[in-house]
């Protein structure tokens, strides 16, 4: 057990199985914390392990008084290694870390301080992806009371944040336990979003950096699961949303977020075309039977356009059709220029324009009477489900800087617009519009060091689509003066206006 008797601010549980040199980019993150070592407590919970990792935890905990180390018989999941920790944790806030993931060198510091100053029972922390998909609108600003019906909290349902550790207890908040039980973390945060006093959202620091490690070792990394168990859990977190919120727009809302990225994602794209035929009929028939079974007209009905006839397809169990709009959809791209760019002092100005593309042609929208209806290679569909008259309005052209050490990503403030362009056959498309002035010395609010690449990303008729753009920022690690050059090679050094180092 740590020596130091005060009461950490925070407690990171990290269940461990087998992570061998995997564990050692966590372990050197968790070292360079800002919060000091007395006031955060790290709990490594060892599931049994059969590698060298016990003693590599025995070893830190030996050499790290703020380090502790409990060995458990394997239980072949995250969950109980988890919930040992939290009886174990002492600190004010628990936060809930994967053993081959990473923080940010100040996110506990800045997790706690914002957990404090507004009292909040439970803080999402912007996460950077490595190798896997994690929130990005979430992460557009700071939100310090953010709930279900007001901020897109139902996009992040892994446990990866911050809880006040009374609250966990109040609530007995804990994960399912059992090898076969899947979406346990779903279940347990969405109870969480929905019992939470406060909740706040901490936009402007990437706290936590999840990885998708190369041999596939995450446990829930595992591609082709059982659908019927998977399919049960979700079935028991649509079962706590409908026990605490009314049906009405708020539920279809929360309903939707599982309708779109657990049931329809994996018949979709390649995740389809990939698949063994067997499962794929598995899945299919358990998304079937949830959709008519559980959702209400309006959880599809708020879908976009292609979304919606996906769900139609798959509430009609047409599987075949579905694998026809797969292989459309796997041609779906963006491409992007950039049409003017512009440095005074340490001011860029950059206007974009961008469009989606299937095959190399723009996507189409045909007229259908007073309607815009998306074109798609599906025949036998009602042309409403494909109706994209107000979604074409709701097309977005964001402007982002990704940088390439750490692949945290900034979204630069733009103003868009979105232009209807009239093809020779007919029909319509969209080319999508989006001009950012960039203070560089502000940019990540000065945290700025490395080098950054642009990128436009459209977000258009059921699509969020990324383009890399032919422009990349480069900031000297003394942050004195940054490069703005396009990625042939032709370099621009600004006039840097600042008698000061940026702060890191």
């Amino acid at each position: 057990m740590p020596l130091d008797t005060r009461t950490p601010r925070v407690s990171v549980v990290v269940p461990v199985h087998n992570s061998g040199p995997h564990i050692e980019k966590l372990v050197a993150s968790l070292l360079r914390q800002s919060l000091p070592p007395g006031e955060f407590e790290v709990i490594f919970v060892d599931d049994g392990s059969t590698d060298a990792t016990p003693a590599r935890l025995d070893e830190l905990a030996a050499a790290h008084p703020h380090f502790d180390v409990l060995h458990i018989p394997n239980s072949g999941w995250p969950s109980r290694p988890r919930n040992l920790g939290v009886e174990r944790a002492r600190g004010e806030y628990v936060f809930f870390a994967d053993d081959d993931d990473w923080f940010g060198d100040e996110a506990l510091e800045r997790l706690h301080d914002c957990a404090t100053t507004h009292d909040a029972d439970l803080v999402v922390g912007k996460m950077a992806g490595h190798g896997r998909r994690v929130p990005r609108e979430l992460f557009r600003r700071n939100r310090f009371d953010a709930t279900l019906a007001n901020a897109p909290l139902i996009d992040s349902l892994t446990c990866h944040k911050l809880f006040r550790r009374s609250f966990l207890d109040e609530h007995r908040l804990r994960f399912s336990e059992g090898p076969h039980l899947r979406l346990e973390d779903h279940r347990m945060v969405v109870r969480a979003y929905l019992l939470s006093r406060r909740t706040c959202v901490l936009a402007d620091y990437t706290c936590y950096h999840h990885r998708r490690r190369q041999d596939a070792g995450n446990v829930t990394a595992r591609k082709f699961f059982d659908p019927v168990s998977y399919f049960a859990g979700l079935r028991e977190a649509l079962d706590i949303v409908d026990a605490h919120v009314p049906p009405g727009d708020v539920r279809d809302r929360l309903h939707r977020r599982w309708l779109r990225h657990e049931m329809l994602h994996r018949l979709r794209r390649r995740r389809l075309l990939e698949a063994p035929p067997e499962w794929t009929d598995q899945v299919a028939h358990e998304v079937r039977q949830i959709i008519r079974e559980r959702f209400a007209p309006g959880v599809a009905a708020g879908l976009p356009p292609l979304q919606r006839v996906a769900a139609h397809l798959a509430e009609q169990g047409r599987v075949e059709d579905l694998r026809r709009l797969a292989e459309w959809e796997t041609g779906i791209s963006a491409t992007g220029a950039v049409d003017r760019r512009e440095l005074r002092g340490s001011t860029l100005t950059v206007a974009v324009s961008a469009r989606l593309e299937s095959g190399g042609r723009p996507v189409a929208f045909a007229a259908d009477g007073d309607r815009e209806v998306l074109v798609l290679p599906v025949a036998g569909v009602d042309p409403a489900l494909s109706d994209s008259t107000g979604t074409l309005d709701k097309s977005r052209l964001d402007l982002i800087a990704r940088r390439r050490e750490t692949n945290e990503e900034v979204f630069l403030p733009v103003t868009c617009h979105t232009e209807k362009v009239t093809g020779d056959d007919g029909t319509l498309h969209l080319v999508h519009h989006a001009t950012a002035t960039v203070h560089l010395d502000r940019l990540n609010s000065g945290r700025t060091r490395g080098t950054w690449f642009l990128k436009a990303r459209i977000t258009s008729a059921g699509w969020t689509v990324d383009t890399p753009l032919a422009l990349v920022l480069h900031f000297s690690s003394d942050g004195a003066r940054p490069v703005v050059r396009d990625r042939a090679g032709l370099w621009w050094r600004a006039r840097w206006a600042v008698s000061r180092r940026l702060p890191r």
